[in-house]
């Protein structure tokens, strides 16, 4: 029986626009690297090799109580040594919590001879984000334990839906502010107005209709949030700047990644998801925000072992 793995998890890009909470999905830089072990007592032990600080206590650390939530499923008192070897920046809005979270329970899962399907490992990993956020969300954790574009049809029951793609690459800029997920929702109006939700559910079966269909255009003609994004861009200095420049560099779309600062948008082609991010880039260091940038195709295979 093997006795401990190397656990790669990719960040995910969450609501993808108009999709709140039920749409996501997965990149494949960067992510999450950690070393899961057995190890002879009956607890989670957890090292931390990293540059950030993350809290190693079993019942504050998203790894930890995602995968405590399987064991108790299993009625297993089995203890795992946890050591962090590499992280995405945590608050960077592309899935920091929810990689760590997927990895824990997708690695305890393998060197237990794979008790849950990579579905079913979506509702323990959901645990760990409410550590994180205070919301048990999947749209990050479903991607990242199951690759591609997922649609999430219901929290009660979790009903999780693969979607197929044509090829797109996403440029996902992450600026050097941090916004934690807790406070980007507490910003949030817990009332829309109904001609604001009709507009947004239209966006959301047209993008779904465009991903099933390869509709690009129909793609990125419904890559537009009416809700969530006037709001949380106030916390993102440059926002509409850096938006205005990735569609006039051919952009399909853009939008807030999860719930920021990180901004993506999706590209036909990588040549034009460059082209995107030079643009973005620019946009942000015009004013003097140092930011990071990525371009990826869509991870279809989600978290692994490496």
């Amino acid at each position: 029986m093997q006795k401990e793995v190397k656990i790669f998890a990719p960040a995910t890009v969450a609501n993808v626009a108009c999709g709140f909470d039920v749409l996501g999905f997965a990149l494949n830089i960067p992510g999450d690297e950690l070393r899961i072990a057995f190890n002879d007592s009956d607890s989670l032990e957890l090292h931390n090799e990293t540059p950030y600080e993350l809290p190693l206590s079993p019942e504050k650390n998203v790894t930890a109580v995602a995968l405590q939530s399987m064991l108790d499923a299993l009625q297993s008192k089995q203890g795992f040594t946890i050591t962090f070897l590499s992280k995405i920046m945590p608050g960077s809005g592309v899935g920091s919590s929810a990689a760590s979270a997927a990895a824990g329970v997708f690695g305890a899962n393998e060197l237990l001879g794979r008790p849950f399907t990579r579905r079913q490992l979506v509702a323990f990993a959901m645990q760990g984000e409410r550590v994180a956020s205070g919301s048990a969300h999947a749209d990050n954790v479903a991607p990242a334990l199951m690759g591609g574009f997922t649609l999430i049809r219901s929290y009660t029951p979790l009903d999780i839906i693969p979607i197929p793609s044509p090829p797109v690459f996403a440029t996902v800029v992450h600026p050097q502010i941090e916004v934690r997920t807790s406070d980007s929702r507490k910003i949030l109006r817990q009332e829309v107005p109904i001609r604001k939700a009709v507009e947004q559910w239209g966006n959301v079966a047209g993008l779904v209709a465009g991903l099933f269909t390869s509709n690009y255009d129909l793609i990125g003609r419904s890559l537009h949030d009416v809700i969530v994004e006037p709001v949380r861009a106030l916390l993102i200095p440059e926002f509409y700047a850096i938006k205005q420049a990735a569609m006039d560099a051919g952009a399909l779309g853009c939008s807030i990644s999860g719930s920021g600062p990180s901004i993506f948008a999706l590209s036909r082609d990588e040549a034009t998801a460059q082209k995107v991010a030079q643009a973005m880039r620019h946009g942000f260091d015009h004013v003097g925000i140092e930011n990071h940038i990525f371009v990826s195709p869509v991870n279809k295979e989600g978290v692994r072992i490496f």
